[in-house]
């Protein structure tokens, strides 16, 4: 028998367990030993002498899921090497965008009916989204819930056309007047069960009153018809009253920055300008043509936009009235009424050529224009207090709702729905500029007969521009001088 007894392998130099055992046993020595004695020295070895390993770490938190219900996240290197179609890929994302951006244009979003003759004016609440107020050519005054689109309140506040009418800073009461020379103002709430619908205070004047607008933190009213007169709410007669040679007023606007400043405008084609801490008018800038009425840039205190009979609108700085500071073309009949965006970017204006246009503020041409088949002479407009939401009465009978950005979702948006339409926002701001991009966001559907309209005055207006120049041309130098857009519609100013 051999040493290992019976059934026991024999281990000598030459099995492999063995020299297996033995292998791993110098290895773990001669590890031991670098790490008592040589690993200690190896820190004293200039760098220049040491090896470097470069590690690829990963957190997996960047790439592995929370939940099997997360998107799963994919790694991204943002070097522009990598990605040479990068700026043809995003063109074309662009493009689909702007393409898509016109599909889903579809700004009408309700029609508030019930008045039984034309809307004449409107006026948003103080403090209420929600809430609009709208004054007929009958007398009759309707308060709106504009989230249900049902009127909540009726009342007969005057004997003819109700002429203007405005809400209190605070919200609680607003005012009107109306062709029955009077000024009444009337409670916010409805009347309780059994009580009679009457103002709670009424000031009887001598003459028709055709504009009205409130300070924004006094009780402190005004008013215009032959004169513009300022009220006290605890008074029964004008506290001052502003005349300037001229026979009467159609509107009348507080400033909402520099709340002691308000403007008006006359007949006699003149934009005035006060102050009420004066016994006098500022002064006056007299146009071509007459403007029905003026609104103040809520951000920007000396800025207002005028709307005028001649198919245009002007922004005006009031400390240089020698010429307006932009030109607002696109409207084919004379602009009735304007109103800013709460953010001061851009206004919203109402033409009697039945169409309502957005203009930037520095823009020379409207960037949206909203028309239906039904909608007749639009007379007032208002933009909403959450710059969501454009209101428009026209002498249909009817109060239309609109958005003010026409392919805007409603209601909420997931995450990613708002960073897709960020996005798709700045690649078209980014690729605006280019032909074919240009070409579909700028096109607009228009009716026959203002397409056909604004042709005509584009071949009118190039008409007299052919003929100054060939005047100039056949004219002594300097004696036929050029005159630029902005200067032509100012007559003079008055001070």
């Amino acid at each position: 028998m051999q040493p290992g007894g019976p059934g026991i392998p024999q281990c000598n130099a030459r099995s492999p367990t063995l020299f297996t055992i033995n292998t791993w046993l110098v290895c773990s020595l001669l590890a031991n030993i670098f790490v008592a004695i040589i690993f200690p020295f190896c820190k004293r070895v200039p760098l220049r002498y040491q090896m470097k390993v470069k590690v690829i770490a990963r957190n997996p938190d960047d790439y592995v899921r929370e939940t099997k219900l997360d998107i799963q996240r994919v790694p991204r290197n943002y070097d522009p090497s990598l990605h040479p179609f990068e700026v043809s890929r995003e063109y074309t994302r662009a493009l689909n965008a702007t393409k898509l951006e016109r599909v889903f244009a579809k700004p009408f979003v309700a029609s508030l009916d019930g008045h039984r003759d034309g809307v004449n004016c409107m006026a948003k609440h103080a403090k209420s989204l929600s809430t609009l107020l709208s004054g007929s050519c009958d007398g009759e005054v309707k308060v709106w819930n504009l989230s249900k689109h049902e009127c909540v309140r009726t009342l007969q506040a005057h004997e003819g056309f109700v002429r203007g009418m405005v809400v209190r800073y605070c919200g609680t009461s607003f005012f009107t007047v109306g062709d029955d020379k009077t000024i009444k103002q009337w409670k916010m709430e409805s009347p309780g069960y059994g009580e009679e619908e009457e103002p709670i205070n009424t000031i009887l004047g001598k003459t028709v009153y055709t504009g009205l607008d409130h300070h924004q933190n006094d009780p402190v009213f005004a008013t215009c018809g032959q004169q513009v007169d300022i009220w006290d709410e605890q008074r029964s007669s004008p506290i001052r009253s502003f005349t300037w040679g001229v026979d009467s007023f159609s509107s009348v606007h507080f400033n909402p920055v520099e709340t002691e400043l308000l403007a008006s405008c006359a007949s006699d084609r003149s934009i005035v300008l006060y102050d009420m801490r004066e016994s006098t008018p500022l002064k006056k800038v007299i146009m071509t043509m007459r403007s029905n009425t003026l609104s103040w840039n809520p951000m920007e205190a000396y800025y207002f936009t005028c709307a005028n009979e001649d198919y245009n609108l002007y922004t005006y700085d009031m400390r240089y009235l020698a010429k307006p500071i932009t030109v607002h073309m696109d409207h084919v009949s004379a602009v009735l009424d304007v109103d800013y965006a709460p953010t001061g970017k851009e206004f919203v204006s109402a033409s009697f050529d039945k169409t309502i246009r957005i203009f930037a503020k520095d823009g020379g041409h409207s960037r949206e224009v909203y028309h239906t088949k039904r909608m007749q002479h639009v007379i007032c407009i208002k933009w909403s207090a959450d710059n969501k939401y454009i209101l428009s009465g026209s002498d249909e009978m009817n109060i239309r709702l609109w958005k003010a950005n026409a392919a805007e979702k409603l209601g909420v948006l997931a995450p990613r729905e708002r960073e897709a339409a960020n996005y798709s926002q700045k690649l078209k701001e980014k690729f605006q500029h280019h032909p074919q991009i240009r070409r579909i966001a700028r096109h607009r559907h228009l009716p026959k007969t203002i397409y056909h309209q604004t042709k005509e005055l584009r071949v009118m207006k190039e008409a007299r521009r052919r003929k100054e120049r060939n005047v100039r041309k056949h004219s002594k130098p300097g004696s036929v001088p050029v005159v630029s857009e902005k200067e032509k519609h100012v007559v003079t100013v008055v001070k």
